[in-house]
């Protein structure tokens, strides 16, 4: 009896011990990332006014790629076929810990760093997801973990992922197929967002795809039955997709994008074409749609008497949350608090809220509990999904703008260039840290984040949505 005592408290003075730790390195990372927050900033105010679409990320990358060079690490530029995907890497050995980053813009959202809509450069692409805070927090988080393997207190390897491309055709597919992530033991993630929370929540699959139409030309008004009207097909087919929104179930979307309806007015078109999306909170479900919306085009064809092409440009999969991860991440988030404003800050707020017509709250830093994860949460969808089926990935959400803020606006872009976008990006950057000195120096924890991998994973063998060869570098 005497004997199982004195183990007791053994055990339990090792996990103190540990525990104790544990938080010295995690203060180390506070303090790693505190001494770059000057240097954090540049970087994404530097990528902030490159706004750069989908894998045209060059000075966005080559930001990031100088940045990491500077700090030590180990850079491999344009991999997966991909100019503006590259990995930085530091360390050696397991566990191999990944950080993932994007930097990719949005057409048509330039604005500057003003509560009012106010267009940079009019017409020109602008971070209304804030991913130039997205790539920069990873890496400064990455390089916290460098400095804690430079002096001996954790070993392993960490590795950043620069992932272009995230909001169009989803560059990260093309990395998963070339193998980049197989040997991962875990991986972390982040988004911003209007609130702060260890995000175990799914998202949804998609595919994407476009359809072509190809008919015959002639005058409008001197002889059009000598014409066969690509455009006809094109009205026909959305027409189709609209009326069968009414019978699809209520975790179904359907979108599309006229690319092309005809040039002139006088002239019956001979091509037409558009850029469709369906998704689902599960993969099975989108891809029964999908055929669906795929055979009306046949029937659209059929009906205007013209030719059709129906081209996939790729498909992600839904997101598999962890909860082992999630609970590690809300457990650092506590310890951290909420991030705190100032009153210009929140005055920036009110005004964004009021030009966006939601209700003058301010922002929501408070740190929101652990949630149960649902079996059909709705919402967007990414290509961490992909990452999340060849190996466990934990997330974390951070507030970047105020409460309602119009995801995909300019009201983002506003905050993502300012200093409500930089205290969520150095935030970030430390819970990103904290959580991967849990994955690097608690083998308990790694496991279980591996086994309920597993578990969600089941039989499922893992095949990317996306056509053969190189991805659309030059793609419109």
């Amino acid at each position: 009896m005497k004997t199982n005592i004195t183990l007791g408290f053994f055990l339990l003075f090792c996990l103190a011990l540990s525990a104790q730790e544990s938080g010295v390195l995690k203060s180390k990372v506070i303090q790693y990332v505190d001494q770059q927050e000057k240097n954090l900033i540049t970087v994404s105010d530097k990528i902030w006014a490159a706004a750069e679409e989908a894998f045209q990320e060059s000075v966005s990358a080559e930001t990031l790629i100088q940045y990491a060079k500077a700090q030590g690490f180990r850079v491999q530029v344009g991999v997966a076929d991909t100019p503006t995907a590259f990995i930085a890497e530091y360390g050696s050995g397991s566990p191999v810990i990944g950080i993932l980053g994007e930097y990719d813009a949005l057409p048509g959202l330039s604005q500057q760093s003003v509560p009012t809509k106010s267009p940079l450069k009019v017409g020109e692409a602008g971070h209304g997801c804030g991913h130039n805070l997205f790539g920069t927090a990873s890496l400064g988080a990455a390089v916290a973990i460098k400095n804690l393997i430079d002096e001996g207190k954790i070993k392993g390897t960490i590795r950043f992922y620069g992932t272009p491309a995230e909001e169009k055709f989803f560059g990260k597919l093309w990395m998963v197929r070339a193998g980049l992530f197989d040997d991962l033991d875990a991986c972390l993630d982040w988004h911003p967002a209007d609130h702060t929370e260890a995000d175990v929540q799914s998202s949804l699959a998609l595919v994407d795809f476009t359809v072509e139409f190809f008919g015959q030309a002639a005058h409008a008004s001197a002889d059009p039955w000598n014409g066969r009207s690509a455009s006809d097909a094109l009205e026909l087919y959305t027409h189709g997709i609209n009326a069968y929104r009414e019978h699809i179930k209520p975790t179904v979307r359907i979108h599309y994008h006229i690319q092309d309806g005809g040039q002139v007015v006088n002239v019956v078109p001979d091509y037409a074409r558009l850029w469709v999306r369906v998704r689902d909170t599960k993969r099975e479900g989108m891809n029964e749609v999908y055929q669906r919306v795929v055979k009306m085009a046949e029937g659209a064809a059929i009906l205007a008497n013209v030719d059709y092409e129906v081209k996939l440009v790729s498909g992600i999969h839904e997101l598999l949350p962890n909860r082992a991860g999630g609970q590690a991440m809300q457990s650092n988030l506590e310890q951290l608090g909420a991030i705190t404003y100032t009153a210009e800050e929140t005055e920036f707020a009110h005004q964004i809220q009021e030009e966006v017509f939601k209700p003058k709250v301010g922002i929501d830093s408070k740190i929101n509990p652990l949630k149960e994860t649902a079996e059909h949460p709705m919402g967007g969808s990414t290509d961490v999904g992909d990452v999340s089926f060849v190996v466990p990935v934990v997330r974390l959400g951070v507030t970047t703008a105020p409460s309602g803020t119009p995801w995909h606006s300019w009201a983002v872009v506003a905050c993502a260039g300012m200093s409500i976008g930089h205290k969520g990006l150095i935030y970030a950057s430390k819970a990103l840290g904290m959580t991967a000195v849990d994955l690097f120096t608690d083998p308990q924890l790694l496991q279980e984040v591996k086994d309920e991998f597993k578990t969600r994973l089941g039989d499922y063998q893992y095949q990317g949505l996306l056509p053969p060869g190189p991805p659309p570098l030059t793609q419109e």
